[in-house]
């Protein structure tokens, strides 16, 4: 076994369609429980550790390994590290692993659900230029989408519309603020007040 298949097998469940996948592990990806975040902890600290230091490039020599590695770098410290500046500490080096990736073809090996945690990079930077190239790989998905999956793929292209919207308006994600010690504008105080505005 390749020692990233436990962690895209925890993360991704079994095999199904896209429908089913979300339907079974959307808790795990956006459910925000203590509980999964101690066993991301228990489970994959150590590698996410391996992943910050730089040391396991080897894993994107082929596309699995590589999508395992981005989500060491992006999810798994937004996770392990919740609500600390530790949660973005990947994102920088998760970034040039991506592009590499999609120069290499890697993206498109993997299946489309797979494909949205690769692309979850860009919609995370505090980046216009990033947040346009989410949006149109998030709409290349949806464009490739069949019927049944359609409506799953049109909401990753919204949530990456929305994060775009708020990265054109302020430059950066006003909820991230308080975490990495910015102090908020007046209009990121009132946004922040707004419904949905914290993702």
């Amino acid at each position: 076994m390749q020692p990233w298949q436990p962690l895209l097998d925890w993360w991704f469940g079994a095999d199904g369609s896209a429908t089913d996948i979300v339907a079974a592990r959307r808790g795990l990806w956006f459910g925000k429980r203590d509980s999964q975040d101690r066993e991301a902890e228990a489970r994959f600290a150590a590698l996410v550790e391996q992943a910050l230091a730089g040391e396991l490039k080897g894993w994107a020599d082929e596309p699995q390994g590589w999508l395992a590695h981005l989500i060491l770098l992006d999810q798994l410290p937004r996770m392990i590290f919740r609500d600390t500046p530790r949660a973005f500490a990947g994102d920088a080096l998760a970034r040039p692993l991506l592009e590499a990736g999609l120069e290499r073809g890697w993206d498109r090996a993997l299946t489309p659900i797979q494909r949205v945690f690769a692309y979850l990079i860009f919609e995370h930077a505090e980046d216009l230029p990033l947040q346009a190239r989410a949006v149109e790989l998030f709409r290349a998905l949806l464009d490739q989408a069949g019927d049944a999956e359609r409506e799953l793929f049109a909401d990753f292209l919204d949530f990456a519309e929305r994060h775009q919207r708020v990265i054109a308006r302020f430059g950066r994600f006003p909820h991230r603020n308080a975490i990495l010690g910015r102090a908020c504008t007046d209009e990121e105080q009132a946004f922040l007040r707004e419904p949905g505005s914290r993702f």
